[in-house]
């Protein structure tokens, strides 16, 4: 980070500063959106403590999981029993979870 300067100096320098870091001992991070998952697996995570506020720095390799809770062939199946449109059955199960025996009711 800072060439030429040794890490027990940096240490040193950042806690003159108010600045304080731990190693967090980590085996996995979950970041969950709306959409999706964010996952990073064997992660470094760095608990930084400046000033009153604490922040998280994470490393790893990251991997990315959807939150959708119906697949290509429960759109085609609701499509077939209904007859309605694939735009209509999805906007249907994304706004009712996925739920397959409502979307077949409701869309009839």
């Amino acid at each position: 980070m800072f060439g030429g300067v040794n890490p027990k100096q940096l240490q040193g320098m950042m806690k003159k500063m108010g600045i304080a870091q731990t190693e967090i001992d980590a085996d996995r991070v979950i970041i969950e959106c709306a959409d999706k998952k964010i996952i990073i697996e064997s992660p470094s995570v760095q608990r930084v403590s400046m000033q009153g506020n604490v922040s998280y720095q994470i490393s790893g390799d990251e991997v990315e999981e959807s939150l959708q809770k119906f697949n290509e062939e429960d759109v085609k199946m609701v499509m077939e029993k209904t007859g309605k449109s694939k735009k209509e059955v999805i906007e249907f199960l994304e706004k009712n979870e996925g739920d397959i025996a409502l979307a077949i009711m409701e869309l009839k």
